[in-house]
């Protein structure tokens, strides 16, 4: 029996299964050949594991036809291939760790599989997770599946034009300043970054460990609920995952958002924001309040200060993370080295990118003697101060609400050659990281035919508000439901 995959959500594929419109063998084959028909055009993926697949869809259909099955049993998806997956390469998206096959789970990965999903394969990304629009890949750029001239976004863009194209229904991502939402944002799924701490980043390979948080991308909050509640929880493991009593984020999805008490930051509607993505972030405000809420104009006047405090600390940590990779342990080593220098030099010259390379300079330089002080202390108190506006707005607001991006998604190649324009990209998401808030982006309309994101920014660890909030929106509209043709594209 065949099934369509390109427009149904995770929840409404794991109800086919339960009620036997369908079998996991069945939703894996379709994913499969959607992969095999389409891929060439997106590039989303890195590395698809057919047998594998097979294997545990068949294992997925008898627990199911015992009775033992759970929302997420049978249902196939995809990891960003920054999470170690045992015996399945796991590159990052680098010439360096090409050749690198793990020989554990990260803990995302192995809680998906307890759960019952089925692994299809690894998604592309920007290289460590540098970058904003899946251009910096060894493996080349992904294409956004609504327009294949454009990018996807970064640097989850694998994951969320697999799942936007229908290959799959459901992926896990990586936010380190914005890299779940702003790929969600312009390919038009819903991406949930959650709080620091909450998912465990136990094989995740590190970019910056202080940001760097995992998180669940798929066509709607529902989905989201549903995989975040297998990924979230305490990892013994992982000195930086929090100890919180587990939640049931589907329990609070139909609470009402009369109410609800929505701040709308002055600093998001300025200079640099769109004009056409403003009117559809403006009309889902005002849907809001149709159903009750009330908006609220905030300021967060520490905004503009994100990027320059982003771009030094994250490049900090990267510098230190990424030392590990010296063609010594693990990882590329270059042919026939003069000496240790020339080994270390040129094993880290051929296997990083560009990209990496330089935010690996920015990172030393920061961190080095004479410009500590100046540089990584300097902003690791503005980042305290950033933190600080949002405890000051959440004193009278419930949550905050914005756009995810300044535009839609920008052409290919259109950015390559000046950084800093990349790097505005993320002006509205940074923030939310730094303060380690949770924050998620869901359809909202169209601008020229390509998607916006409607940015919604919560309190520490209230993903359940925030997921609620999206699926209420959710329930109103049918933005989440849209989707490309990429068959019809040349």
């Amino acid at each position: 029996m065949s099934i369509e995959l390109d427009s149904r959500s995770l929840t409404e594929l794991a109800s086919a299964l339960v009620s036997g419109e369908t079998s996991s063998v069945e939703l894996t084959e379709a994913a499969l050949g959607r992969i095999n028909a389409l891929d060439g055009k997106l590039n989303s993926f890195i590395t698809v594991d057919n047998e594998a697949a097979m294997r545990e869809a068949q294992a997925a259909d008898e627990r199911l036809s015992s009775g033992n099955g759970g929302p997420l049993t049978g249902i196939p998806i995809a990891h960003k291939d920054i999470f170690c997956t045992n015996g399945l390469k796991t590159s990052c998206g680098s010439r360096m760790l090409d050749g690198f096959t793990p020989p554990y789970d990260a803990t995302v990965v192995e809680r998906l599989r307890s759960a019952g999903a089925v692994l299809i394969g690894k998604t592309n990304m920007d290289e460590f997770a540098m970058g904003s629009s899946n251009e910096n890949s060894f493996y080349g750029p992904c294409a956004n599946p609504w327009d294949l001239s454009r990018v996807p976004g970064g640097s989850s863009g694998g994951s969320a034009a697999a799942v936007a194209a229908g290959l799959i229904s459901a992926a896990t991502g990586t936010d380190t300043g914005g890299s779940i939402r702003q790929p969600a944002a312009f390919c038009g799924i819903t991406g949930l970054k959650p709080s620091y701490g909450l998912v465990s980043r136990l094989g995740m390979i590190a970019y910056a460990s202080s940001l760097d948080q995992g998180g669940p991308m798929a066509r709607s909050a529902q989905d989201c609920a549903v995989l975040l509640n297998a990924m979230a929880g305490h990892d013994v493991r992982d000195s930086t995952s929090a100890q919180r009593k587990p939640e049931n984020y589907c329990d609070g999805l139909n609470n009402t958002v009369e109410g609800l008490r929505i701040g709308v930051p002055k600093e998001y509607f300025g200079e640099g924001l769109d004009g056409s993505v403003a009117k559809v972030i403006e009309a889902a405000l005002k849907e809001y309040e149709a159903m009750g809420a009330t908006l609220h104009e905030i300021s967060l006047p520490r905004t503009a200060l994100s990027i320059p405090a982003y771009y030094v600390i994250a490049p900090a940590e990267a510098s230190t993370n990424l030392s590990r990779y010296d063609g010594v342990r693990y990882g590329h080593r270059c042919k026939d080295p003069l000496d240790l220098e020339d080994l270390y030099t040129r094993s880290r010259e051929e296997g990083f990118g560009d990209e990496v390379q330089r935010r690996i300079l920015v990172g030393t330089y920061a961190l080095s003697s004479g410009y500590y002080d100046a540089y990584y202390k300097k902003a690791q108190q503005v980042r305290r101060l950033i933190a600080g506006d949002f405890t000051s707005a959440f004193e009278s607001v419930d949550i905050i609400a914005g756009p995810t991006t300044p535009g839609v998604a920008f052409e290919l190649g259109s950015k390559t050659s000046d950084p800093t324009a990349m790097y505005l990209e993320d002006i509205y998401t940074l923030s939310v990281n730094l303060a380690g808030l949770p924050a998620m982006s869901l359809p909202a309309g169209f601008s020229n035919g390509l998607p916006v994101g409607l940015q919604l920014i919560g309190k520490h660890f209230e993903e359940a508000r925030l997921l609620s909030a999206a699926h209420q929106f959710q329930q109103r509209s049918d933005w989440h439901r849209q989707t490309p043709n990429v068959e019809l594209q040349p």
